[in-house]
């Protein structure tokens, strides 16, 4: 990446709230956005919520490639921003311009600490989410990768999956300690992008009550001017399916 500092990327002009989290595997972001999700639905906002490699556009793509372990790391990265691209435009866009309030579990970061952790150009990565707008409010859930873990296999699953655990890197024969070096490398990459991104970090070892607090009196204390839209834009399923928003209620 070159010496120069990034130059600041513009507020975006759409009257609704875009609010994401970042982390690695097992850091409880999932969690704490579910939970932030039902309290501001609590709260009379009309809410909407998105997560990484979910656009029908490209997931038969990316689960046949993981499937058949053919995924390279820049193929990779191009699947995630084509996936990024289409929910930007078909799902983040349309209720930020109703004055909504869309929650993003994972946003382009994510590609910036994941897919430079492969060995893909941060400059080039850069480039190619450059056409993303800037979230109000980014909250990384900070996590030692033994509490991420720890708390991942002590779950439903049984071991963790080939490219979760950078198993096609070949760092590591044995896929837990696969994980745990392809995790903490994107960690450090994490590290790195926090200041230049301003991200929010929430400490993901406290209990997740103690989370949810600290979460919802910083996004209470960002919205006490927010005013939103009331209307019927999100129950009419035509809308979501649209680029173009009437422009008056």
């Amino acid at each position: 990446m070159s010496e120069q500092p990034p130059l600041p990327r513009p507020p975006h002009p759409y009257p609704g709230k875009l609010i994401i989290v970042e982390g690695i595997d097992g850091s409880g972001k999932s969690t704490q956005l579910l939970l932030l999700h039902k309290w501001l639905e609590s709260k009379g906002h009309r809410v909407f919520f998105t997560e990484w490699n979910s656009s029908e556009l490209v997931k038969d793509t990316t689960k046949r490639g993981k499937k058949n372990k053919s995924l390279t790391p820049t193929t990779f990265s191009l699947l995630h921003a084509t996936d990024f691209a289409s929910r930007l435009y078909h799902e983040i866009l349309p209720p930020l311009k109703a004055g909504m309030i869309v929650l993003a579990d994972r946003y382009m970061y994510t590609a910036f600490a994941r897919d430079v952790a492969r060995g893909v150009s941060p400059d080039w990565v850069r480039k190619l989410y450059s056409f993303a707008i800037t979230p109000d409010m980014a909250f990384y859930f900070n996590v030692p990768i033994e509490v991420a873990i720890a708390r991942l296999l002590g779950g439903t699953r049984g071991q963790f999956k080939h490219y979760e655990a950078g198993m096609d890197m070949n760092l590591n024969p044995d896929v837990t300690e696969s994980f745990r070096i392809f995790q903490s490398s994107i960690l450090a990459q994490y590290e790195k992008i926090v200041d230049e991104f301003q991200l929010i970090t929430i400490d993901a070892t406290k209990d997740i009550e103690a989370q949810q607090n600290d979460m919802r009196q910083l996004v209470g204390e960002a919205l006490k001017d927010y005013k939103p839209r009331r209307g019927t834009h999100g129950r009419r399923t035509v809308f979501w399916r649209r680029f173009d928003v009437p422009k008056s209620e």
